[in-house]
């Protein structure tokens, strides 16, 4: 095998000087869409610290970032209060249920249950950390609090 099994993608040097030389395409300037100043968000409060956690089999969640900025740790005793979807949890030296060394807060099955949460659920958490209070919503009651305040855009052919 003495000649070139495949011809090489490269043109050489000789065939690249016969082509005429093209000029660079001008360039197009886009314009930049620039939101009125009153439909700017909201900026987001510091005396809250938010995180996403599923709910384990076990009927854990568990965001580091949550519970440290609460200042807890495995041992602290807790109360937690739930309805319609939502779990309150505070600190608490008479509360019923203890904090694991790992941070993550176990929700009795009867207040899971009360709020529908099943194993692999996810569920915002809100941590107020002067109120020494953390807030598990499920993402029914997020998605529900979402529709009634914002509304979503409009797509050609249906609702949201």
């Amino acid at each position: 095998m003495t000649g070139p099994l495949i011809a090489p993608v490269i043109p050489s040097p000789a065939a690249a000087a016969g082509r005429p030389a093209r000029a660079p395409a001008a360039a197009r300037m886009l314009p930049l869409a620039i939101p009125p100043a009153r439909s700017r968000p909201p900026a987001l409060g510091r005396d809250v610290v938010y995180g996403l956690a599923r709910v384990d089999r076990s009927g854990r969640v568990a965001d580091r970032t949550v519970t440290s900025a609460l200042g807890w740790h495995g041992g602290d005793r807790l109360t937690l209060t739930a309805e319609a979807g939502v779990v309150v949890i505070r600190r608490d030296s008479s509360g019923l249920v203890t904090l694991p060394p790992r941070s993550c807060v176990p929700i009795p099955a009867a207040l899971r249950h009360r709020c529908g949460l099943l194993p692999g659920d996810p569920v915002l958490l809100a941590a107020r950390p002067a109120e020494d209070t953390l807030t598990a919503y499920s993402l029914a009651v997020v998605d529900q609090a979402l529709a009634a305040l914002i509304p979503f855009p409009a797509r050609e052919g249906g609702d949201r």
